[in-house]
């Protein structure tokens, strides 16, 4: 059981839980919590809920999963079929698969801009997505605010590929 104050993941956000309260109607316990970047919304989660919910991965877990980022492959899809594969890689939930998103979108974006073409908004909606997704929980476990970890993230990668 988690307490106030602990900070879990729940379904594909991240969320500090604010309290553990008694529902006395339903005969139940829940969580009341909120998004790490939302103060404003609450969430109300049954302790008993084991599915969807999750700790945070450890700083050790971040670092292993950074060293893989290099060797993560990129989606290869067409253009009409790549919201489909995004889309699968999201219901996976996995940082991984985030990862995934992330590597593939920045270089469909950075071909389509050498190509002196637009960025894809598609690209964009999801590359987004993904980023806020998986900083979130890396700032978490690292530490850091979620630009800072982003930086840590890229310098680690170069230093990798180096």
């Amino acid at each position: 059981m988690y307490n106030s104050g602990d900070v879990v993941v729940y379904g594909r956000d991240v969320y500090r839980i604010k309290d553990v309260k008694d529902n006395y109607l339903f005969d139940k316990t829940y969580y009341i919590m909120n998004p790490i970047d939302d103060d404003s919304l609450v969430t109300s989660v049954p302790v008993d809920t084991t599915s969807y919910l999750r700790d945070v991965i450890t700083k050790e877990e971040t670092e292993d999963l950074i060293a893989k980022i290099p060797s993560i492959e990129i989606v290869q899809a067409s253009d009409r079929d790549i919201e489909y594969e995004y889309k699968q890689l999201l219901r996976e939930n996995t940082l991984e698969a985030l990862i995934k998103i992330i590597k593939t979108t920045y270089m469909r974006n950075m071909m389509r801009q050498n190509q002196n073409k637009r960025i894809s908004e598609k690209d964009e909606q999801y590359f987004n997505q993904a980023e806020r997704r998986l900083y979130n929980e890396l700032s978490i476990s690292l530490h850091l605010t979620f630009d800072d970890t982003k930086q840590y993230v890229i310098d680690s990668v170069e230093a990798l590929l180096a």
